[in-house]
């Protein structure tokens, strides 16, 4: 999705604050991935950034093992923002000198600046969590326009964290801002009118927002060429399958199959109490239902998953050196 909108690239280090930090900039309406630090030169140039920001960690920039990008990536004259460890790996890697701290820093600090700086204007209250420091700062180069801060701009507890962030994307970076809801819906419509052409797609919609946000958005782009599948599984609510399968055909003007499986559904759980085992139990029989409503609608040439990013984030992270939260429905299969 990134094709047309100005990007700008966060490589994670296995920070516990990286998601937010997207968020953060997501919010001025500019479009950021999220990389894992073993990122390629040549991967990260293709992307075309405006700008890097490099996330925190829990490692230690001297310690054998942690976490590096290509040294490179930071001579592209492409400009960066280090955050906390993003901070110590700069200053390490221009020929500072990091250490352990003698305590570690966590909580609300007063922030002082000693001269002048396009970024720190207006902040006072900056939250700080780290356990090293830069004990001599590596030469400064005004013209690199490579930035570094210790504590977090894009937690809440930094007052006026955001504007920090906002400066760097548009004072440094020279971003327009120019990823809104509506440019999105105008570029994906555009790429699956493309990808899919003439060609015919399936979809399962459930009826929650994912599944019927992506089943609109390919709809938009070649009508009754997608075909959705709703089926009741007899575990929804009350009325909930006649309401959900009226709203998708009546006022998303959806091409949808309604299939009432719930007989099946329940006779296939009864006496199962482990909720585990529920859960297998009823994504195995949704992909024995779907399949077979897949053969009797015919020649299909797509499937429509409706899988968002916090899908990815939850399963895999970056495959940098984030936790696994857990393996999601929608990415890791059932």
């Amino acid at each position: 999705m990134s094709s047309k909108f100005e990007t700008i690239l966060i490589i994670d280090f296995g920070g516990q604050y990286t998601q937010l930090i997207g968020r953060r900039i997501r919010e001025a309406n500019v479009y950021t991935e999220i990389v894992p630090f073993s990122i390629s030169l040549e991967k990260l140039k293709a992307q075309q950034p405006k700008g890097i920001v490099l996330s925190g960690g829990p490692s230690s920039v001297y310690e054998t093992g942690a976490p590096v990008c290509d040294p490179a990536i930071l001579k592209l004259g492409i400009p960066i923002l280090g955050i906390c460890y993003g901070m110590q790996l700069i200053g390490k890697e221009f020929g500072g000198r990091v250490e352990s701290a003698a305590q570690r820093e966590y909580g609300s600090r007063s922030l002082e600046s000693v001269r002048p700086s396009c970024l720190l204007d207006g902040l006072r209250r900056v939250w700080m969590s780290h356990g090293d420091r830069i004990l001599e700062a590596p030469p400064g180069d005004p013209v690199r326009k490579v930035f570094g801060v210790q504590f977090h701009p894009e937690v809440a507890h930094t007052e006026n964290g955001e504007a920090l962030l906002r400066r760097f994307v548009f004072d440094v970076c020279r971003c327009r801002g120019d990823w809104t809801v509506g440019s999105f819906i105008e570029t994906a419509v555009a790429r699956i009118r493309s990808q899919i052409g003439n060609g015919r797609a399936l979809c399962a919609i459930s009826g929650g927002v994912d599944s019927t946000v992506a089943a609109t958005l390919v709809s938009r782009a070649i009508g009754d060429g997608l075909v959705g599948v709703f089926v009741n599984t007899g575990l929804l609510r009350k009325n909930e399958y006649e309401k959900v399968l009226s709203m998708l055909k009546d006022n998303l003007h959806l091409n949808i199959q309604g299939i009432d499986a719930s007989e099946r559904f329940l006779n296939m759980l009864a006496g199962v109490t482990d909720p585990e085992k529920k859960r297998k139990l009823i994504g195995n029989e949704f992909i024995r239902v779907f399949e077979e409503e897949a053969q009797r609608i015919g020649s299909v040439d797509f499937l429509v998953q409706g899988t968002l990013y916090p899908d990815v984030i939850e399963s895999v992270s970056v495959k940098g050196p984030s936790q696994t939260i857990k393996s999601h429905h929608n990415v890791g299969g059932l």
